[in-house]
């Protein structure tokens, strides 16, 4: 994650007042760090992911970054399984970095997860430019930009394309 996403997601996570997130991959803890600095202090971070060697990695991280066990909850498990269990309208950011097969999935739970006002976010649209190029492209490109066309199209969100690091698409719940 380019520094730019960080501060990016930092801020996201500051400008909603976000109190509870879930993260859909936790990777080595880098972006849950990032969201951690933006919310507030009672804060939890709930991050999904299908790696727990991966959790476990970001579960020293997030110690050693100063953060206390309480404000991280981790689930184990493919996101697709793990995000039916978590609650309507409860969280104030979802921050999707997972699968991106799955994007569509994803958006689509995101949209039950969120609170009115709250902000859905994907990491990594712009696909190193594959999205924009013309000519054959991978099954994962095509996927990314129904997710554009999606995302722009829904009545349900207000859009943006953030030009940080590999692309931020962004979304506020209505």
């Amino acid at each position: 994650m380019s520094p730019g996403t960080g501060a990016a997601l930092r801020l996201l996570a500051a400008t909603v007042d976000a109190k509870a997130v879930a993260e859909i991959g936790t990777g080595t803890g880098v972006s849950g760090i990032h969201l951690l600095h933006g919310m507030r202090p009672d804060g939890v971070l709930t991050t999904v992911d299908s790696e727990p060697d991966r959790q476990q990695f970001a579960r020293q991280a997030f110690r050693a970054a100063g953060f206390a066990s309480n404000r991280a909850r981790f689930i184990p498990g493919r996101a697709l399984d793990v995000l039916p269990r978590l609650a309507d309208a409860g969280y104030d950011l979802v921050f999707c970095d997972g699968d991106r097969l799955e994007c569509l999935d994803y958006l689509a739970e995101s949209l039950r997860l969120l609170r009115p006002g709250g902000l859905v976010v994907f990491e990594g649209v712009f696909a190193d430019g594959r999205t924009v190029e013309s000519g054959p492209q991978p099954a994962e490109v095509g996927r990314l930009r129904e997710l554009l066309r999606a995302v722009r199209e829904s009545q349900d969100l207000v859009p943006s394309l953030l030009p940080v690091g590999d692309g931020l698409l962004c979304g506020v719940k209505r």
